[in-house]
């Protein structure tokens, strides 16, 4: 099962260690009346809060600058150490209004402890955990009004750090900024929650061993695009990447992991050996899988089982998870020499009842048991 941290109860008020954000109001919000029209319909990262969270670094001084100020471009010098060796990483979680006001995330120290290890991956300077989560409070406080209510709706947050010395040089920066931004959004998928048809790369890999897989960083999602235009090309919505070493393995997909679930209720998902993103979706749902009694296994799964299972009906359904789509059913897969309708091409029963679930708990729907909720507001 999953090494992501899992705190025991869920937290209701802010540790006792948080750090203090000096806020630098903005001079221009939003109008109310263009707010609530971008939270009505809101479009999965295209409007941003008014307000961003940042903490600067250097070797000399360590985190020093907590601040939430103006959400607005950064000016970086032509010569900064991101531009021309990659050296960043990312996260993404979300902040749900539940039916009394509330504002909850949902498991922000699993994120905060997979940011650690992606900054260790990428020789970025360590950013402590309270840090992380004071960071993400910070900001939803003060766009506390840009928290949607509708249907399905949260606001996605999206913590990130970047080397920011101006300096050409193959070494690890000695300065790096860390900011959050947020947007409102909707379903990932424009169409709402509906099976994806996926075609099965055999040309591309999207990380292979002693690389950069497990972290969470821009470039394995850039080695991801072009293949990804290749299956929008022959009329898929995404694609799915095979193991490095045999090309026979499943691994994920370019930005979910994947799960497999057989006709006899067992599930199974590729394991997370150093080239596949340790999701804290894909952890959560891999508890309450167990939870509901289903065998759950993290082991290899070789294409060719997956398409044998497919054609005699012991593979009953295949869904793909992450944070941005929570769960999504996969409705056909394909490639070069073969094409499978997976079930009946629908959502199956077991993807369509964990969903619910899982959505429940982070909606405030039904309770948390395994106390996977932080209390923001």
């Amino acid at each position: 099962m999953s090494t992501l941290a899992t705190p025991a109860t869920a937290q209701t008020t802010a540790p006792t260690s948080a750090p203090t954000f000096e806020v630098h109001a903005s001079a221009n919000p939003v109008p109310d009346d263009e707010r609530a029209a971008a939270l009505a319909a809101p479009r999965f990262g295209t409007v941003f809060t008014d307000h961003m969270t940042r903490i600067s670094w250097s070797q000399a001084d360590g985190w020093h600058g907590h601040r939430v100020e103006p959400y607005g471009p950064l000016q970086l010098d032509p010569a900064t150490a991101v531009l021309h060796y990659a050296q960043e990483i990312f996260e993404g979680l979300k902040a749900y209004r539940h039916a009394d006001g509330s504002v909850w995330s949902f498991r922000p120290e699993a994120n905060a402890a997979r940011f650690r290890q992606s900054a260790h991956r990428l020789a970025l300077p360590e950013l402590p955990q309270d840090d992380f989560l004071g960071a993400i409070r910070a900001l939803v406080g003060v766009d506390r009004a840009w928290v949607p209510t509708g249907e399905e709706t949260s606001l996605y947050l999206r913590p990130f750090m970047y080397a920011s010395e101006a300096f050409l040089g193959v070494r690890a920066s000695l300065e790096a900024e860390f900011l959050v931004i947020a947007s409102p959004v909707g379903p990932y998928f424009a169409g709402g929650v509906k099976p994806v048809s996926i075609w099965v790369s055999r040309d591309y890999h999207r990380a292979g061993a002693g690389g950069t897989g497990a972290a969470k960083c821009g470039g394995n999602y850039a080695a991801s695009l072009l293949p990804q235009q290749e299956a929008y090309a022959k009329g898929f919505e995404q694609v799915c990447f095979l193991d490095d070493r045999t090309g026979t393995q499943l691994e994920e997909l370019g930005g979910m992991n994947v799960v497999v679930v057989y006709a006899d209720g067992s599930v199974a998902t590729p394991p997370v050996s150093g080239t596949i993103l340790e999701g804290v979706t894909r952890s959560s749902i891999l508890r309450l899988l167990t939870d509901a009694g289903h065998e759950v296994a993290e082991r290899p799964i070789l294409l060719d089982e997956l398409r044998a299972g497919l054609a005699d009906g012991s593979v009953s359904e295949v869904f793909a998870c992450g944070t941005a789509a929570v769960m999504t059913p996969i409705g056909r897969l394909a490639s070069d020499d073969f094409d499978l309708v997976v079930g009946d091409g629908q959502a199956g029963p077991v993807t369509t009842r964990i969903r619910a679930e899982l959505t429940d708990i982070q909606y405030g729907r039904a309770a948390d048991r395994h106390g996977w909720l932080t209390r923001l507001l």
